[in-house]
């Protein structure tokens, strides 16, 4: 039986090719026309509806732009609610609201059909060539019916938990990952402003202990998220070195926002008499304002 692929865009296209590569027949449908021709020219056969692919395939993975995409397409008029077959299985790479993926895993499971939220990382390029990481949510029988599909399109996948932690996950490593971008452009202005060539500042940050992923890979893991504090690059050396990096914008006249506000938590941190401990400590700020602690299992340290 061909497998189902509802959206063949920048993202589900070369996905869908892994599929293809792998043996699987493959029936694709996107909401524009013409779009996945490279997927029909491989031999993929092309549905005009979504209940045409429901029809041929119990398996089915849909790839979408977003949330309103997902809901249209899952629980709108015509949708998969509406025309998939009891047994049946969704495996949702959309980047989604995790409640909206919740709501649509509880409606498809009143008609039997299973779920799983499985957004990707990595790109075009990582799609392309297989190397993406899946974080994938749901019931343990409909997350041993999707792994070897999951295999499939990704070098690496990690199970997360319930249907909608993947979506969790996705969306607050992108957060991350775009907010580090933020800080990189006002430390980078500032240097350029400064008097420093982007090549050598990029060289810099690049090999320097944040290019090598280092309190992400090995501090954070072992001070912060252990709850252990003994200092590795004391809070009040941080605290400093922000306060003349934020002289050195005000300067040369450059706005440090994200700064600002990181340097604003290193000094309660210093009023709370934390400057002698790991900088790391200041992270409980934000464990306070949360109401959560963060902690790894004593065997993942390191």
């Amino acid at each position: 039986m061909p497998i189902g692929f509802i959206g063949t865009g920048n993202i589900g296209t070369p996905i869908a090719h892994q599929l293809l590569a792998a043996g699987h027949p493959l029936v694709i449908h996107d909401a524009r026309a013409g779009a996945g021709e490279s997927l029909v020219a491989a031999g993929a056969g092309r549905a005009g509806t979504i209940a045409e692919v429901a029809a041929a395939c119990e398996v089915i993975h849909a790839c979408l732009p977003g949330p309103p995409e997902m809901e249209a397409v899952v629980l709108g008029d015509a949708g998969l609610l509406e025309s998939a077959r009891a047994g049946g299985l969704l495996i949702d790479h959309t980047s989604n609201a995790p409640a909206l993926a919740r709501r649509a895993q509880a409606a498809l499971a009143e008609k039997g059909i299973a779920m799983v939220d499985a957004p990707v990382s990595g790109g075009v390029e990582g799609a392309r060539v297989r190397d993406l990481l899946v974080m994938f949510g749901g019931e343990a029988a409909a997350i041993a019916r999707a792994q070897p599909y999951l295999e499939t399109i990704a070098e690496r996948i990690i199970e997360t938990g319930a249907v909608g932690s993947g979506c969790v996950c996705k969306i607050l490593h992108n957060a991350a990952a775009f907010s580090l971008d933020r800080i990189l452009a006002e430390c980078w202005t500032t240097g350029v402003k400064s008097g420093v060539g982007a090549d050598v500042l990029v060289d810099v940050f690049t090999q320097g202990a944040l290019g090598r992923m280092s309190n992400l890979k090995v501090r954070l893991r072992e001070t912060w998220l252990q709850g252990e504090f003994e200092a590795r690059f004391a809070l009040a050396l941080g605290a400093k070195d922000l306060g003349l990096a934020s002289a050195l914008a005000a300067e040369v006249g450059v706005p440090m926002e994200m700064v600002a506000l990181c340097e604003a938590d290193l000094k309660e941190a210093m009023a709370r008499g934390w400057g002698g401990e790991d900088t790391s400590k200041v992270l409980l700020l934000q464990e306070e304002r949360a109401g959560v602690e963060v902690r790894l299992p004593k065997e993942e340290a390191g």
